[in-house]
């Protein structure tokens, strides 16, 4: 994707590489990223896997953005392990580098050259298991989908979600299910965890796979049994016709994009750089869908200019 800029000189060339691309989360980072990159005169290399599974995909583009000389890069990493070792390598390049979304086993820093720009994931567990406690009431069974080792802000948003229930509401039982990309296996998982657990009141899925397949799962049961869904991380239009969703915890991912571009700009000049920024969730019901703020988040247009500010032009 080409971002035209009016700077005479030559243009930084960043490279973004989203888990994969064309989704409701990914796309606002789109938006973002090209937003900032109109500003500082950058072109930006947009590309992604096909699926979020697809690590060594992934891996394979950051090595393409490492041979081609590009001047930034930011990446959403798929693994959390797998991604290391190219991220070392684009480091070593001096390839300034931001991390968004979920963070890797590697230190910010590393020269100036290293930033992450995360969600917050304690927050969005505490606020998964805060409306776990006001739609049981204080007591009663949830089950959590979803759970993948893969990705380090997954497993921080479950710590959270699982000791703050603990912690505030002991009446509640907590029961867990690993989880993948993959929405068929997510809802078979769901279908067989409602089937031999009739107790379970409310579904929160850490992952967008987990979630639709936890809505399908539900709404195949006999007799319309009334469970609803928390999810996270939608990938595109908020379903909230479907009666089992309750609500959903959205990523930032428009400012997570805007502020990376802003960051490499920054490293790029000598500037201080910011090792680490922490961006709050935002919790999606039908009473605040249709506001400004939850469009901004959930809008896959990425033109320039169309959401610079907080609220819809």
């Amino acid at each position: 994707m080409l971002c035209l800029g009016c700077r005479s000189t030559a243009p930084v060339m960043i490279a973004v590489i989203p888990r994969t691309a064309g989704t409701g989360l990914w796309e606002p980072e789109h938006g973002g990223v090209d937003a900032a990159a109109v500003h500082i005169g950058a072109h930006v290399y947009w590309n992604a896997p096909t699926s979020e599974d697809d690590v060594e995909g992934q891996i394979s583009m950051v090595d393409q953005v490492i041979d081609k000389g590009y001047q930034g890069l930011i990446l959403a990493p798929d693994q959390a392990l797998a991604l290391i070792t190219p991220v070392r390598r684009a480091l070593a390049h001096g390839i300034p580098t931001v991390i968004v979304s979920s963070p890797l086993l590697i230190p910010p820093g590393q020269g100036g050259k290293l930033s992450y720009i995360l969600n917050d994931e304690e927050a969005g567990g505490r606020i998964a298991a805060q409306r776990v406690a006001e739609l049981l009431h204080g007591r009663g069974t949830v089950a959590v989908l979803g759970v993948n080792p893969d990705i380090a802000g997954i497993m921080t948003r479950a710590r959270s979600f699982e000791l703050f229930l603990a912690q505030n509401y002991p009446g509640i039982h907590v029961m867990k299910r690993m989880g993948s990309f993959n929405m068929l296996h997510e809802q078979q998982i769901a279908e067989e965890t409602l089937k031999s657990n009739p107790s379970i009141d409310v579904i929160v899925a850490l992952m967008w796979s987990s979630t639709r397949g936890a809505i399908s799962a539900i709404e195949g049961i006999p007799g319309n049994r009334q469970v609803k869904v928390i999810g996270f991380d939608p990938d595109g239009t908020l379903p909230f016709e479907i009666e089992s969703l309750d609500s959903v915890i959205m990523q930032d991912t428009r400012a997570m994009g805007q502020q990376a571009v802003n960051l490499i700009d920054a490293e790029r000049q000598g500037r201080p750089v910011p090792a680490l920024t922490v961006l709050q969730p935002t919790l999606v019901t039908r009473k605040n869908v249709n506001t400004s703020e939850v469009r901004r988040l959930t809008s896959m247009d990425w033109r320039p200019g169309r959401w610079d500010g907080s609220t819809a032009p």
